[in-house]
Order: structure tokens, then C-alpha cells, then sequence
């Protein structure tokens, strides 16, 4: 199958390396040269321009930031728009509003080309090892066109309904859920720091404990190893939980828990660590208490 990826970012990358590793002709698009090269020495192709990606593609997944990205790669200046088949699927698998998806497959039906509404979730790992879960609604012959791009990068595919919107209304669920945690892990790791606890040992605790969950396992060993390197970085999270908040004012539905999460999100960006990995918003209180991080992080 001839596929083209655009965002060569955690997500992106690992879909297309196991896009390349499965067969399939697979084409990326980054605006980083770094990017591109590392698809390329994986057996890929890559161009730094959506307008530049190659005629006659099958399928197109979306992996940037945020919807405004999304429309400028596809209907902007240098988008590709144009050079579409209308037998090409376009797999949108950035987390954005509802009506955002509604949005852009609105745009993509007028040229005759079906969507589907499919963000993901995993972390890099399962980017990598080709075992994300998708949350995808969309026409039956979407899902039937894009079935062969599925097989590859995910291992549990939630078909949520025939019109986008379903599937980024489920994943802006699991972002509340994502971030509230995230936060939540980085108070409690704060809060046993500041009452003299190891911070090792303290993790090793908790998570054989019901305190657990998947972002405490996930997301403290990068604090322990004092890595800030961005798998997902604050500035995600500022972002989703907006589009939680955003979609909870037009329910008129509180979420007190969110917008806390929110606001330690912002205060992380704030401080300078929009850029780092998320589970850095625990900065914040380090900020505010002078508590020390271990490794690097500390320093």
C-alpha cells in the first residue's frame, strides 16, 4: 500500500517505521530534517512539504498537533490537498475537538475523499511496537480502505460509529482522564519527596499498591532518571485539557479535577517546561517548595 505519514513526531515515527517494516511503501512529511533522515535510514521516504509528497497515495494518516495543523498540511499553501485521489483515506489521528473532526471531514467529503476520525493512544511504545489502540469512527468503506494501515500500527482498532466526531469525543474523555493522572502522579511523588520518602523506593511501593495507575508506572521512571526528554511534552496537555474544558463549557458540565490539571499544566509552560516531557509539571512544585528532583532533573 502506498501510504504517506505527516507529523514525524513520537507517534508519527513509530507508525511509519512499522508501516516500512510490514511492506508498505510509506512516505513522510516533517518539517525536521532530523525526522525525515530517520525515517529515510529506516527505509522510508520523506519530504519536508505535504505538497511535495508523491501522486497516487492510498492512504493519508495525520499525525501533527492540533486541527489548525491539520487543515494548513491538507488545504493550506503548501498543503496536498491537490494531489489526492478520491480513493485515498485520510486517517486523522490527532486529538482534537469533535467538531474540529466534523470539521475537516466535511472539508475532505467535497473533494470526494473519506476520513476517518481515528486518534490514538499508547505512549511511544506502542507507537513503536505497532500496538496502539485506536478510537476511529467513519464511513464502513473508510475503515475498509484504511484496514491494511490499522492492521500494522494498531492492536486494538474501537469503531465508534459511521460520522467523525464519535471517536475524538472518546479520546478527549481519555485525555481528561491522562492528564488528571499525570498531575496527580506528580503531586503524590512531590508530596513523599518533600515528607522525606525515596523517591525509588516510593515508586516501587505504589506501584504494587491501589494508589497505582498506568501514568504512575509510565511517566515517575522518567522523573526517577531525571529524563525530560519530550515523549509527550507539558504543551500536549495544555492543549487537550483546553479541548476538555472548551467542550465541557458548551455542555455546561463542571470539571473541577481537569481544570486543576489544567492550570499545573500551564504553570509548568509557564515556567519554562512547556517543551519537556509532561511528567515534568511536577516542576511546579519543586518550584514552589524547592523540593529536589532526582538525577539530571535536579540539577
Amino acid at each position: 500500500m502506498k501510504v504517506a505519514v505527516i507529523g514525524l513526531g513520537t507517534m508519527g515515527m513509530g507508525a511509519a517505521v512499522n508501516l516500512v517494516k510490514h511492506g508498505h511503501e510509506t512516505h513522510g512529511c516533517d518539517v525536521r530534517a532530523a525526522a525525515c533522515e530517520e525515517l529515510r535510514a529506516a527505509g522510508g521516504h520523506a519530504v519536508p512539504l505535504a505538497a511535495k509528497l508523491p501522486t497516487g497515495l492510498e492512504a493519508l494518516i495525520l499525525f501533527v498537533v492540533n486541527a489548525a495543523q491539520a487543515n494548513d498540511v491538507l488545504f493550506g499553501p503548501d498543503g496536498c490537498i491537490d494531489i489526492l485521489p478520491r480513493d485515498c483515506v485520510v486517517l486523522c489521528c490527532v486529538t482534537v475537538a469533535p467538531e474540529a473532526a466534523r470539521a475537516l471531514a466535511a472539508r475532505l467529503d467535497e473533494r470526494g475523499i473519506s476520513m476517518l476520525d481515528a486518534p490514538v493512544s499508547g505512549g511511544s511504545g506502542a507507537a513503536r511496537g505497532g500496538t496502539m489502540t485506536v478510537m476511529a469512527s467513519g464511513p464502513d468503506a473508510a475503515f475498509a480502505r484504511a484496514q491494511p494501515v490499522l492492521d500494522v500500527i494498531a492492536a486494538k482498532v474501537w469503531r465508534l460509529g459511521d460520522a467523525a466526531g464519535a471517536g475524538s469525543t472518546v479520546k478527549m474523555v481519555n485525555q481528561l482522564l491522562a492528564g488528571v493522572h499525570i498531575a496527580a502522579a506528580a503531586e503524590a511523588l512531590a508530596l513523599g519527596i518533600r515528607a522525606g520518602a525515596d523517591p525509588q523506593t516510593l515508586f516501587e511501593v505504589i506501584s504494587s499498591s491501589a494508589g497505582s495507575s498506568w501514568m504512575w508506572q509510565n511517566r515517575v521512571p522518567h522523573i526517577l532518571s531525571g529524563d525530560d526528554t519530550p515523549l509527550s511534552a507539558v504543551s500536549i496537555f495544555v492543549k487537550d485539557l483546553g479541548i476538555v474544558l472548551d467542550q465541557a463549557r458548551t455542555l455546561t458540565f463542571p470539571l473541577p479535577l481537569a481544570a486543576a490539571a489544567h492550570q499545573l499544566f500551564l504553570a509548568a509552560a509557564a515556567g519554562g517546561n512547556g517543551a519537556r516531557d509532561d511528567a515534568f509539571v511536577i516542576r511546579v512544585w519543586q518550584a514552589l517548595t524547592g523540593i529536589p528532583l532526582p538525577g539530571r532533573a535536579g540539577s
